[in-house]
């Protein structure tokens, strides 16, 4: 049996557009996993300063519950007291926290230097670990003296350059953590000043018949990064000040940076706190093992504050991810993407699932469901 010729026309073209289709298709997204890869840094940025003003927004509404107000009016309220709260912080406990973190650096370039010798001294080899400046820095009076003869000129032309290189690094990191910091600020007020804007230009950016379901997406993501970055704030208060006061009662230098320290990793779960633990163990050591026992069980005490108290309390709610597949992305991230990947595995990893758990048709327990999501026909055109 003969097919006609001009039914094989239309399936060979229809073939063919299928064929072209795949191929762009293909190299679209290629495209855009290249340019994911190669702006990775920029893209962090960016997502970092999305929940910076969804953290803005969050405290927003709650100053609502209590002033009431425009949202405007609320917006400068909270940056007023985040910014009082800073500045008085810098003003009260500048001193002391330049003062601790001094000593502190110190503090732990010795004992790094002490437990390099001791590991030489059972015959491990730490040739591998780059610290003969770190001892040189802890011990310097058992550094090594250069000697005393005059530089060649050649001498001195490679250590000026050597000099003018590691200044414009010094200046350009710097400039470059400050303009980061700004950024993230800058795009925070942006979407915290009018967060009903980016989220309708983002439900938009869907297909007019995909919009409804975007819109609940956005939503569900939204309130959970909320209720995700209050209950973190809370969290990162207590660790710090539970930190900071065991350190003093049991007398470890620096007690207050290093609960600021504690603090701020507690931002990190699992990895932040294994890194905090470990930086408050290596100061104690100075002290005695006494001290170190201490700080030890202080840090057990204060993982399982944070683990099995404030965690199932605050965020009971707001993120459930599995301890072992939340490490192990936080593990990867890291590994590819260094410290952005290693702070911000969480909250990608909760978009994630809020998108996932959508598109399989799971509905969220009640507390998860979110709250003052408007449709988007009735929100005003801007």
């Amino acid at each position: 049996m003969t097919v006609p010729l001009s039914d094989c026309a239309p399936s060979r073209a229809d073939l063919a557009w299928a064929i072209a289709l795949g191929g762009i298709a293909t190299v679209t997204f290629a495209a855009l996993l290249y340019a994911s890869w190669h702006f990775a840094g920029t893209l962090f940025l960016i997502f970092a300063g999305i929940l910076f003003g969804v953290f803005l927004n969050a405290l927003t509404e709650l100053a609502g519950r209590v002033v009431g107000g425009p949202h405007g009016l609320r917006l400068a309220l909270v940056c007023l007291v985040l910014s009082g709260l800073f500045v008085g912080v810098a003003f009260l406990g500048g001193n002391t926290i330049s003062q601790q973190a001094k000593a502190l650096s110190g503090t732990i370039k010795m004992q790094i230097v002490n437990v390099k010798g001791f590991l030489e001294r059972n015959g491990v080899d730490t040739s591998f670990l780059d610290l003969g400046n770190v001892g040189s820095a802890a011990h310097p009076e058992t550094a090594p003296s250069p000697p005393r003869n005059l530089p060649t000129p050649g001498e001195l032309a490679s250590g000026g350059g050597a000099i003018v290189s590691q200044t414009l690094k010094l200046i350009l990191g710097t400039i470059g953590a400050v303009g980061n910091f700004f950024i993230v600020m800058f795009l925070g007020l942006a979407f915290a000043a009018q967060p009903e804007v980016y989220r309708n230009g983002l439900v938009r950016l869907a297909p007019r018949r995909h919009r409804a379901q975007a819109e609940i997406v956005v939503g569900k993501t939204g309130d959970m990064l909320k209720r995700w970055l209050l209950a973190q704030l809370i969290t990162m208060i207590a660790v710090f000040g539970v930190t900071a006061i065991g350190l003093s009662l049991i007398g470890i230098p620096g007690a207050f940076i290093l609960g600021i320290q504690a603090g701020l990793l507690a931002f990190i779960p699992t990895v932040g706190a294994i890194l905090g633990g470990l930086v408050i163990v290596l100061a104690a050591i100075a002290s005695g093992w006494i001290a170190v026992l201490s700080a030890f069980l202080l840090f057990l005490g204060v993982h399982a504050l944070e683990s099995y108290i404030l965690t199932p309390l605050i965020q009971r709610q707001a993120i459930d991810i599995p301890p072992a597949t939340l490490f192990a992305t936080q593990i990867l991230l890291g590994i590819v993407f260094g410290l952005w990947g290693l702070a911000l595995a969480l909250p990608l990893m909760a978009i994630g699932r809020v998108v996932l758990d959508h598109l399989r048709g799971e509905e969220p327990d009640d507390g998860d469901a979110p709250a003052g999501i408007a449709p988007l026909a009735a929100m005003p055109e801007r």
